[in-house]
């Protein structure tokens, strides 16, 4: 007994243990070696005060003060600033960085935001302009700063979103210079991912670039604008207007108007649309940009036409009309002429899910644009919105019923499909399936005390995004944000919602009857750690968000992995993770939810909170990662169909 009880002991009678113990309590000195102490013995200090989170009175002091428009004499940040704010530029995201610019546009009283990362504050001015319709900007600071904004700027492209790209850019005098190294030559970093981009050189032309870009972003087809600024350019001092080279009105550099349709394409469409026995509509980002859901609804209904969504933002035509086909994915394939309207990113061939048969109308305000990616039987160059509106005037008035009617038993189809997943759902009692995620935020957004169109969704992650969007619906125009859209950027989430809350809680364009009101996002375990930063941000603007974040402790990667453990390890974080922690460390409230009866509680507390404190939340779903299996868990791991409320990626 005693040779077992000496066993691993030094020489002084301590064991290895004891010994590392007693080394690190006399390597530190005072508080240290106290603090050093309390920590190896289990204890903790009880010295240490827990102060409050509390927001600096400088907010509130920002929130009252006035407006200051830039009068001449002014400097080329100011100038710059000046016709943004005539331009009507809704909101400016940003980090402290490019700070003569920033400034400017924030005395100018444009809505402006700072928050943690670049990278996730460009992603909230994407997702801003994704449920307005409006132009927002984001800025970022030379080399670092900038480039951590490709990746927003790359799923703003391909969003067709109106971003203003803004950086600063060092100076002309230290190009090519060990000390100018940071210049980057921003220009080409964004080539492709841009519709028009500028580094300014001549500071006397930088009112007619404010022009150039905002004309390109108010024009055709949105895309960003990439603007870079030498400090010779935001520095340049101007006394008169006389020492600008273009100072014009927007009035006298831009058009409001919009091509039309010609009669002849509107007389073969409306020929095609008569002929056809299952004709369907296709809505997209062009039909919100151009505020067309009226003419579509209008069009819709004269001819008896169903209607499905696609693109960025969805809601132009309500979930709950007889002729929305958004939940009958079973019935697409049995179109045979498909009207695309404002489609702007193109689906291959085979990427939607109507039948190779199928004859395609495409309404598109760029020529160039139209037969690329899917071959089209007619195109039609035009605003989304007169070409609706002459459709609409053009049909006869037509009834589809049998075809309605097959659209009608999809949609019954669907809805018990999903309710059979909600069932099994909610028999995996050990943790959160994602289908009672999915229902039950559908029963409290749309089903419960709220009004249906109220709640504005941000709709992220991967696995989870393949449940929740089944049940996601919308009822009017900018309600769901559809973050994965073409790009699939991984975490901006968190950055989205920041940026919708900032639309809502200004109540910006079609935000406005909803002002005030919170916002829900729903994120996985993996992307949450990408932006999750800024729930500071939120919390320190008192924007009431909830973040739900389905945690199933991996990539959702890993099942492809699960055969091979070297490469599996790759795939897996440490489980059960406290998310809801970490949203309380930076001023959220948290949930913790386990089970899967305890989340519909969860949710309506952090509503609660939402309306009555105006913070944010973190729901932190408990799950796990053998939920994608579906041998051990039906239904596992959810296909798509695009488009529609099931797609992914349109």
């Amino acid at each position: 007994m005693n040779e077992k009880r000496n066993a691993g002991k030094k020489a002084d009678g301590r064991t290895p243990d004891e010994s590392r113990r007693r080394f690190i309590t006399r390597a530190m000195t005072g508080a240290g070696a106290t603090a050093a102490a309390s920590l190896l013995n289990g204890t903790a200090s009880a010295s240490v005060e827990e102060k409050p989170i509390r927001i600096p009175d400088e907010f509130g002091l920002a929130a009252k003060a006035a407006p200051v428009k830039a009068e001449f004499p002014m400097t080329g940040a100011q100038v710059f600033a000046r016709a943004c704010k005539e331009e009507g530029l809704a909101a400016l995201f940003s980090c402290p960085g490019n700070y003569n610019v920033v400034n400017a546009i924030a005395m100018e009283g444009i809505p402006t935001y700072s928050g943690r990362h670049e990278g996730s504050m460009c992603h909230a001015a994407d997702a801003f302009s994704r449920v307005t319709g409006e132009v927002a900007a984001a800025s970022g600071t030379e080399g670092p700063g900038f480039t951590d904004m490709i990746c927003a700027i790359a799923a703003a492209n391909s969003a067709r979103s109106p971003l203003l790209v803004l950086a600063s850019n060092m100076s002309l005098f230290t190009e090519d210079t060990e000390a100018g190294i940071q210049l980057l030559y921003q220009q080409p970093l964004t080539e492709g991912l841009k519709k028009y981009g500028k580094r300014l050189i001549t500071p006397s032309r930088v009112h007619e670039y404010a022009a150039y870009a905002f004309r390109q972003l108010r024009s055709g087809v949105p895309r960003p604008v990439h603007i870079d600024f030498p400090s010779e350019v935001y520095r340049a001092n101007f006394k008169t207007p006389g020492d600008l080279a273009y100072f014009h009105d927007k009035t006298k550099y831009r058009t409001i108007s919009k091509p039309y349709p010609g009669p002849k394409e509107i007389s073969a469409a409306v020929d095609m649309l008569k002929q056809a026995q299952r004709p369907i509509i296709v809505s997209s980002n062009g039909v919100f940009y151009s505020r067309a859901w009226d003419a579509l609804k209008k069009l819709a209904e004269k001819a008896d036409i169903p209607v499905v969504e696609s693109g960025a933002m969805k809601g132009q035509f309500p979930d709950d009309h007889r002729l929305s086909a958004n939940a009958a994915p079973s019935a697409l394939a049995s179109a045979d002429v498909v009207l695309l309207v404002g489609q702007y990113c193109m689906p291959t061939v085979g990427e939607f899910a109507f039948g190779p048969d199928a004859k395609y109308i495409r309404i598109d305000p760029n020529p160039e644009d139209i037969g690329r990616n899917l071959p089209i039987d007619l195109g039609i160059v035009s605003c989304e919105k007169a070409a609706l509106e002459a459709l609409a005037d053009a049909m006869p008035a037509m009834k589809h019923v049998s075809w309605v009617g097959e659209i009608a038993a999809a949609r019954k189809n669907f809805e018990e499909e999903l309710d059979g997943f909600y069932k099994t759902g909610l028999g995996y009692t050990d943790a959160v399936h994602p289908a009672v995620i999915a229902k039950e935020l559908s029963d409290f957004m749309y089903r419960g005390k709220l009004p249906k169109e109220q709640t504005t969704f941000v709709s992220g992650g991967y696995g989870i995004a393949r449940y929740v969007r089944r049940w996601l619906r919308g009822y009017r125009p900018g309600q769901i944000m559809n973050g994965a859209y073409q790009y699939g950027a991984i975490g901006p989430d968190v950055g989205y919602a920041f940026g919708v809350s900032a639309a809502v809680q200004n109540g910006i364009s079609v935000q406005a009857p909803y002002k005030g009101s919170p916002v829900i996002c729903v994120t996985g375990d993996a992307g949450f750690g990408y932006t999750a930063m800024e729930l500071e941000t939120a919390s320190k603007y008192r924007m009431p968000i909830i973040v739900i974040v389905y945690n199933n402790n991996a990539w959702g990667t890993w099942s492809g992995n699960r055969r091979n453990p070297v490469t599996l390890s790759m795939h897996l974080f440490q489980e059960n993770i406290r998310y809801d922690k970490l949203g309380e460390a930076l001023g959220a409230h948290g949930e913790y939810v386990t089970q899967p009866g305890d989340f519909r509680a969860a949710l309506e507390r952090c509503y609660q909170i939402a309306v009555k404190e105006s913070r944010p939340s973190v729901i932190n779903c408990q799950a796990k990662k053998e939920f994608w299996i579906k041998e051990q868990f039906p239904p596992g791991f959810l296909g798509t169909v695009e488009p529609g409320c099931m797609s992914y990626n349109h």
